[in-house]
């Protein structure tokens, strides 16, 4: 199944010529979920071929504008695609009252639904789930209401060896439950472990984002081991006094989170525009935790 990542804004409050404004598309088995939505978002969503039709679950971090700038225009390309399904959106209650009154001044109608789901910002809650998939929502530091998101994938059933079917004779009403981790006993009562009749089964996959906050360990225990933390670096070590006074994170602040969380994979993001290169940065962050790369428009990460 695939589970990939696809960074579609690496920049913080100011794009530029070649960073667009915050937002991340997760694919889960062709399921996209949006992960906020600054300015220009549609247009990514576009070039990098993320399937519209397929995107019912946005999640906005907070309400600064270069994290949910682009979402009055994409409801509106959703509603001149025809879309009729159900479009849900997850974010700081004050958004539903923002986009009322932006949907009661364009539209007359829309031919979909929009379901507002509004984050807790005093601690985790599970806000998302079905037979694939887990996302709860955390608490981070900045200077209004903000939360990080992390998507679990669930574990899938085993796949059975088709051979010991007919060599043990198992029943059809007892193969779902071998797939879910059952031992099978036979008429006789010798039970024949489940290792034996089932392939390994693949390791679930997780992915955090944070942005934006100041230095958190509060989040340390909610992103443990986690396989992908999209952690932002808006600003290089030397500017941290900057970083402090915005509550934003330096480069070496995400890399020590990836470390403490003992996160396998590292993306570091929301560079302020005033860094035409971010290789500094990223050297910076390696210095603590290696596995470090620099989020860049089109980068596609597949776990």
């Amino acid at each position: 199944m695939v589970f990939s990542v696809t960074v579609l804004g690496s920049s913080s409050a100011l794009p530029t010529s070649n960073r667009y404004l915050t937002a991340h598309v997760l694919n889960v088995d062709e399921r996209f979920f949006l992960i906020d939505c600054g300015e220009g978002t549609q247009l990514q969503l576009r070039k990098y071929k993320a399937k519209f039709s397929r995107l019912n679950h946005i999640f906005i971090t907070h309400l600064h504008g270069d994290h949910m700038f682009g979402l009055p225009g994409l409801i509106s390309t959703f509603n001149l695609l025809g879309r009729k399904h159900d479009l849900h959106i997850y974010a700081h209650t004050n958004l539903e009252k923002i986009l009322k009154q932006f949907l009661a001044h364009f539209f007359t109608h829309l031919d979909f639904q929009i379901i507002f789901h509004a984050l807790n910002h005093d601690s985790k809650e599970l806000i998302f789930e079905d037979s694939k998939i887990s996302v709860e929502s955390f608490p981070l530091k900045h200077r209004i209401p903000t939360c990080g998101f992390i998507f679990r994938e669930k574990a899938r059933m085993k796949n059975i060896r088709k051979e010991m079917i007919e060599y043990h004779k198992i029943p059809v009403r007892e193969i779902v439950n071998i797939k879910r981790g059952d031992d099978f006993v036979t008429d006789e009562g010798i039970v024949i472990p489940n290792s034996n009749l089932t392939f390994d089964q693949e390791s679930t996959r997780s992915y955090a984002f944070c942005s934006d906050t100041a230095y958190l360990e509060n989040i340390l225990p909610i992103i443990q081991n986690v396989d992908l933390l999209y952690h932002e670096a808006t600003f290089a070590d030397e500017d941290s006094d900057r970083a402090l006074e915005t509550l934003h994170s330096t480069a070496s602040q995400a890399a020590t989170i990836a470390k403490l969380s003992n996160a396998k994979k590292l993306l570091i993001g929301h560079f302020s525009a005033r860094y035409k290169d971010v290789k500094s940065l990223v050297i910076q962050a390696q210095k603590i935790f290696p596995n470090t790369l620099a989020a860049e428009e089109g980068l596609e990460i597949t776990l």
